[in-house]
């Protein structure tokens, strides 16, 4: 008896001298490192001990460092070999810390107990060195959405235990390796990874036939939007757990080899906007396929395939522009989950019979076909489009299908609950309890369905995303998918906020294991393929905790109560004084009671911008009524309204618990008070009172870009009208660009942020996301992705790096929306992918007849046409550096002008000489003038002269 107690009490203290262990001086040392090195650390980050004083995002096993889980902590820093050092490490998660620029040093070799690498969302640089293969132990690899470049690694090809290896959306080059006599390491040698993520680099060369193996395990090959050519090898049909497949979006050419019906297990296959060639594959016998897109190709003519109306699976088959020629089966639309039929721009011909047995939400698209007929054309309940097809040119076509369906972007719904006011820049979550959100956005790689709006969907990943986070310990109240949108690289997104349980806001812990957990990705999800998640900078992540010590507490309690009670009586009277001093003060600043903490920073700083009351706004637009709503967006609603000798404005309310938060109005009321330009909307005043955050701007009457074009607004615009709107928005960025000081990059260039007068003048609205550019040096900011799809700079959204040409990028979309009226994404293609195709190598205007706007006419007849879409290509360049600035394409479209006006208002060019009031010159530029209208000069914000030369 006395020995087991012996034997025990021995234990006991043992594990009592481990628990009391300082951790590993070597681990100290390299933390103490990075401590010295990086900003923004969690400020727990104190002691000699990380392993004993519990620091945020460390984990230990005894006295070694096993983790760092530091996902969405806001750090900042240009070193990572201190982590090398580090050599206990088995998991290690830096996601979604743009701050972190650094390049992958070789000594990453260091980490031999490492499993897990995830550094997703950053703003790594630089090759991937090839010592990363010399990890024995590495699982999973997530290098996503960085500025990776040069080869992949074929060292990579070491890494044995590999089940995960993304490395997307950075700017990788090269071919893919394989191994060889004389390179033994390739990815072909991974046979027991489940993931090959290589999308959206710059890869090229032949997909080697040796890459795919029978002895594989590979279930996602996923290399679309890169450079790849050649043929897809015949080998690909040997690796027989595949279950995604996506190529599209490279220029990969030949037949696609038969074998692809050996690969039973497929789910989705994306082969489109290539160039192969051939018949069309035979896929009778993949029953578990839900998903087809092999438009855009060059097949070679053929019937409609039998095997289409065999997969009982399908909910979404796409073949556009396949050469698909006569009359379509009746049994394909009998396929119970088919969701969504795309085949437009073929020669299908005959009389349409769709049957009575399709499922109520089918989309059919049938646009651009030779159909003369419809057997159930006075009764059909499924959405199906057959405009541009001879049924409707004849007298019994209808709007009904003879339209062009609208794509539904609505959101999902969202909460029910009873009207809940919530504090300034709180969220009111589906269990209606006001709390500030972690969020961000998924990127699902693949998805099996095309029904956005199909709810099931959305509650499967719901429910699995809840269990995760409960089984973790994660406290989480609930969770809401938003916005489920196709993207510019055919991505689905979605955005989720994952609200907090029990408090108002997560915890450093929590935010990096959500961030860990929808990474890592240990789970799969029931009709969503893999997606990588990247946030939007949480807003709350605790600062220094402040001393609790009892003693002094109490000490410093009794002497002031003492202190208190004497001073009483005089301050009575002097607390009198203040209050009536306060209100004289507070009726003349209207940012008495701003918070710096609650409100994002320091008062805002404005230059002339008039205040009104809350009563004011209150009464000029009758309380708000409805009847004077002119607008809505996620920040609120706009008013119309007459102010002062019956000024008319537009008065944008912010919403409490809105997107645009203290952060954006701070931004637009300082940028906008201080720029004064006739090509941009002005600011007339704004309101800070009661809660409340309104911006008076000056009332534009012809509403947005996006409407006139579209013909929403009930007039057309001809082709003078339209490069007039160009010029005028290029002169208004470019004075932001070049002339404002400094230069504010706009950040959210859109059809939308540009509006109409009267006499159709184009001005520039709505800064809320804005950066000034400032005076690094540098060129541009960084700075988390925002922005609206379809318009965003893809170099922005990958490197996080925001420069003037952003806004070039976008002006270039809305130059093409103006020539087309058609929107930056429409049915899942991007317009600058369909303009470039229709352009093709003539350098004929005629070449653009089927994108141009049909109320244009023939593109022939527009003057200065092909050089206006030159220059609308030229902004939308995959690189930066190669796209023009805002003044390069103002001087261009003044030229493409010239080529439209008629000779009697041909314009003239003079150059002026801007001066400061003591006649000192400043800069040139250049403007011009027609016999009709006079000069048309910018100007800034500053006065100055102008004198002709």
């Amino acid at each position: 008896m006395i020995c087991r107690f012996l034997v025990c009490l021995l234990l006991l203290s043992c594990q009592i001298l481990l628990a009391f262990a300082l951790t590993d001086s070597g681990d100290v040392a390299a933390l103490n490192s990075i401590k010295s090195s990086w900003k923004n650390l969690p400020p727990n980050w104190k002691g000699a001990d990380p392993c004993g004083n519990n620091w945020d995002g460390i984990n230990c096993t005894n006295t070694r460092v096993t983790s760092i889980m530091l996902a969405g902590q806001l750090l900042e820093g240009s070193t990572f070999s201190d982590i090398s050092s580090l050599t206990g490490l088995v998991e290690l998660d830096l996601s979604n810390n743009i701050g972190l620029k650094a390049i992958l040093p070789p000594s990453i070799q260091n980490l031999k107990n490492l499993t897990t690498l995830v550094l997703i969302g950053c703003s790594f640089f630089g090759p991937i060195p090839d010592s990363i293969g010399s990890l024995p132990r590495l699982v999973y690899l997530s290098l996503n959405s960085n500025s990776f470049t040069g080869p992949i690694p074929a060292s990579i090809g070491n890494l044995l235990q590999l089940s995960w290896l993304d490395l997307g959306m950075n700017k990788l080059n090269g071919t893919i390796p394989i191994s060889s006599n004389t390179a033994p390491a390739g990815l072909d040698k991974l046979l027991l990874a489940k993931h090959f993520h290589l999308s959206n680099n710059q890869l090229f060369g032949e997909i080697p036939e040796k890459l795919f193996r029978p002895d594989m395990t590979l279930i996602h090959a996923i290399f679309d939007n890169n450079k790849l050519n050649g043929a897809i090898p015949s080998s690909i049909g040997t690796v027989q757990t595949l279950e995604v497949i996506r190529f599209d979006w490279n220029s990969l050419e030949g037949p696609l080899p038969p074998s692809i019906s050996n690969l039973t297990k497929l789910q989705e296959l994306y082969l489109s906007n290539n160039n192969f060639s051939g018949n069309i594959p035979d896929l009778t016998g993949l029953d578990l396929l839900f998903y087809v897109d092999m438009s855009n190709n060059s097949f070679n003519a053929s019937q409609v395939p039998e095997w289409f109306s065999s997969l009982q699976s399908l909910t979404t088959l796409m073949m556009e522009n396949t050469k698909l020629q006569g009359p379509i089966p009746v049994d394909m639309f009998r396929l119970p989950q088919l969701e969504t039929v795309k085949l437009s721009n073929n020669n299908l011909n005959g009389s349409l019979d769709i049957g009575n047995s399709y499922s109520s939400n089918l989309t059919v698209d049938l646009q651009n076909n030779s159909v003369t007929g419809f057997q159930q054309q006075a009764n059909y309940t499924l959405d199906i489009t057959l405009a541009d097809n001879p049924i409707c040119n004849g007298n019994g076509a209808t709007e009904a299908f003879c339209s062009v369906a609208k794509v539904d972007s609505s959101p999902l719904p969202s909460s029910r609950c009873r009207a809940v006011s919530c504090g300034r820049d709180e969220v009111l979550s589906p269990n209606c309890q006001c709390s500030h959100p972690y969020t961000g956005i998924l990127h699902f790689f693949s998805f099996s369905f095309s029904d956005l709006q199909n709810l099931t969907y959305y509650n499967i990943l719901h429910g699995t995303l809840m269990s995760q986070f409960r089984a973790r310990g994660i406290p989480v109240d609930s969770l809401n998918l938003t916005n489920p949108t196709i993207n510019m690289y055919s991505y689905l997104e979605i955005t989720l906020q994952v609200f907090p349980s029990g408090k108002d806001v997560f915890d450093r812990t929590s935010v990096s294991t959500i961030g860990f957990v929808l990474n890592r990705q240990p789970f799969p999800v029931d009709y969503f393929g893999p997606f990588f998640f990247i946030d939007e900078q949480y807003c709350c992540l605790s600062g220094p905790k402040k001393s609790s010590n009892v003693g002094i507490i109490v000490g410093v309690a009794i002497g002031g109560s003492f202190l208190v009670l004497l001073i009483f009586l005089a301050g009575m009277y002097a607390l009198r004084q203040k209050r009536r001093a306060k209100e004289a003060i507070d009726k003349s600043n209207p940012f008495a009671s701003w918070d710096p903490e609650k409100e994002s920073g320091a008062v805002p700083q404005l230059q002339g911008a008039k205040w009104f009351s809350f009563e004011d706004l209150k009464k000029c637009t009758d309380n708000f009524s409805e009847s004077n709503c002119v607008g809505s967006g996620g920040y609120g609603k706009v008013y119309k309204g007459s102010v002062g000798s019956e000024q008319v404005v537009a008065i944008k309310r912010a919403q409490q618990g809105s997107m645009q938060g203290a952060v954006e109005f701070k931004t637009e009321i300082e940028l906008m008070s201080r720029i004064h330009h006739k090509n941009v909307v002005g600011l007339v005043g704004f309101c800070y009172e009661q809660g409340e955050q309104m911006l008076v701007y000056e009332y534009i009457s012809n509403g947005t870009l996006r409407d006139c074009v579209t013909g929403k607004s009930g007039f057309r615009l001809d082709w003078n009208k339209r490069l007039r709107i160009a010029l005028d928005a290029a002169r208004g960025l470019s004075y932001l660009h070049e002339l404002a000081s400094p230069p504010i990059i706009h950040r959210d260039v859109k059809s939308t942020n540009i509006l109409l007068d009267n006499n159709l003048n184009a001005k520039v609205a709505d800064f809320g996301l804005s950066k000034l550019l400032g005076d690094t040096g540098k060129g541009y900011v960084t700075t988390q992705v925002k922005g609206t799809l379809g318009y965003m700079d893809p170099e922005y959204y990958m490197t996080q790096q925001l420069t003037d040409k952003s806004d070039v990028y976008s002006f270039g979309v809305v130059l093409l929306e103006l020539m087309t009226a058609r929107a930056p994404i429409q049915n899942g293609k991007h317009i600058v992918r369909l303009v470039h195709e229709a352009m093709g190598d003539s350098k004929d205007p005629q070449s653009l007849d089927e994108v141009i706007d049909p109320t244009l006419g023939s593109a022939s007849k527009l003057s200065g046409i092909w050089r206006f879409v030159e220059l609308a290509m030229s902004c939308v360049r995959e690189a930066a550096a190669e796209r023009p600035s805002m003044g390069e394409v103002v001087r261009e479209i003044e030229n493409i002008m010239e080529m439209a006006v008629p000779p009697n208002k041909q314009m003239h060019h003079h150059t002026f000489v801007e001066t400061a009031d003591d006649e000192s010159p400043l800069r040139s530029y250049g403007a011009a003038e027609t016999e009709s209208e006079g000069f048309d000069v910018s100007y800034g914000s500053f006065p100055f002269h102008v004198h002709r030369q």
